[in-house]
C-alpha cells in the first residue's frame, strides 16, 4: 500500500532520521485525537516502529501520531520519517487514505467529517473517488456532500478515480449542446462535445432528437428532474460543520463533545444493521440503554439551550 501511495501522491520512498523536537502534531482526521491504550501497546513493543510520513513544507504528522507518542514514551529522540511534499488540502487526503489502509481504524463520524472536508477541499472529486480514499459507500459520500452544498463552492463536473472529467448532470450539458448545434447547425458533434464537455456520442444523440423534433433530454433524465428533492441527512452535514470550528476541535471538551456528538451522522443504513445485529436477549436492555442516552442528551439540550453565555466559550 505504501508503494502504491508513494507512487500517485510524490511521497518520498527512502525514509530520513528526523529530531522528534522537529516535529508538529497533526490535524489529525480523528475527532477525539490519539488512543492513549494503542500509544502504551505500541510503545511496549520490541520491534522497530514504522516509518511516519511527514509534510515536508509544515513539519506536520500525516499518518503516525500513535508511533509518534509511542516513541516519546520510549524516551527516543528521532524517528523514520517518510516526506509529502504536496499542499496542505492533499496532505489530509493522505492522511484519510493511510489511516483508512492501515493501523487503527478511522471511526465511522471521523470518515464522515473527513469526507465533508475532502468534498469541500476537492469539489470535483467524484463521490467514488472520495469512497476510495475515505473508505465509505459512495451513496454515503454523496449524502454528505448534498448536506454540506450550502456551504461550499460546487461545481458542474466531477473527476473520476480515472481522472477522467464527466458532467455531473447531464441534463443541463444536452441542453447547451442543443443551443449550440441550433445556432450553428455547421459546428461538428467533436466541436459540440468539447464546448459542454460531453462524449461524441451524446452529443450524437442530442442532434439525432433534434433532427426527429424531440427533446435533447433523454425520458430517463426528464423523469429523474421531476422527481422530489432526496430528504436532505442534516445530521451529517451538521458535524462536519462543528468538526471545523477550532473552537471545538482543538479543546479536550470540545473533541469529547465531537466524539459523543458523532453518533448522529450514523446513516439509515447503519442503524438498519445495528438493529439486525442486536441478539434477542440482549434486546430489552439495549433499549433500555438508548433510551437512557436519549434522555439524557434531551437533558443537554434543555440545559444548553437555557444556559447563559456569561463566561462561556466564544
Amino acid at each position: 500500500m505504501k508503494g502504491q501511495v508513494a507512487e500517485r501522491t510524490g511521497l518520498s520512498a527512502v525514509p530520513e532520521k528526523v529530531p522528534i523536537a522537529r516535529l508538529v502534531a497533526a490535524d489529525s482526521p480523528r475527532l477525539h485525537g490519539e488512543h492513549a491504550d494503542h500509544v502504551k501497546a505500541l510503545a511496549a513493543m520490541d520491534t522497530p516502529l514504522p516509518p511516519i510520513v511527514v509534510h515536508r513544507s509544515t513539519m506536520k504528522v500525516i499518518d503516525g501520531m500513535h508511533r509518534l507518542r509511542a516513541a516519546v514514551l520510549r524516551g527516543e529522540e528521532a524517528l523514520d520519517v517518510l516526506f509529502f511534499t504536496g499542499a496542505d488540502a492533499d496532505a489530509f487526503v493522505l492522511a484519510v487514505e493511510l489511516n483508512h489502509a492501515h493501523g487503527l481504524p478511522l471511526s465511522t463520524a471521523d470518515r464522515k467529517v473527513a469526507a465533508a472536508r475532502i468534498v469541500d477541499s476537492h469539489p470535483t472529486w467524484s463521490d467514488r473517488r472520495i469512497s476510495a480514499v475515505t473508505g465509505l459507500a459512495a451513496s454515503t459520500v454523496a449524502t454528505v456532500r448534498r448536506c454540506s452544498s450550502e456551504r461550499i463552492r460546487q461545481s458542474n463536473v466531477r473527476v473520476g478515480k480515472d481522472g477522467r472529467v464527466r458532467p455531473v448532470d447531464g441534463t443541463e450539458a444536452r441542453m447547451r449542446a442543443a443551443e449550440l448545434m441550433t445556432a450553428n447547425p455547421s459546428a461538428s458533434l467533436r466541436e459540440v462535445a468539447k464546448a459542454v464537455r460531453i462524449s461524441p456520442s451524446t452529443a450524437k444523440d442530442v442532434r439525432a432528437r433534434l433532427s426527429r423534433g424531440e427533446s435533447p433530454v433523454t425520458p430517463r433524465q426528464r423523469k429523474r428532474d421531476d422527481a422530489p428533492p432526496p430528504v436532505r441527512d442534516t445530521a451529517a452535514g451538521f458535524v462536519a460543520s462543528l468538526a471545523r470550528d477550532p473552537s471545538l476541535r482543538f479543546s479536550e471538551s470540545g473533541r469529547v463533545l465531537l466524539r459523543f456528538i458523532g453518533c448522529a451522522a450514523v446513516g439509515d443504513e447503519q442503524w438498519e444493521e445495528m438493529l439486525h445485529g442486536v441478539p434477542v436477549h440482549q434486546r430489552e436492555t439495549v433499549v433500555q440503554l438508548a433510551r437512557e442516552c436519549a434522555s439524557a442528551w434531551l437533558g443537554f439540550a434543555d440545559r444548553l439551550e437555557s444556559r447563559s453565555d456569561r463566561g462561556a466559550a466564544s
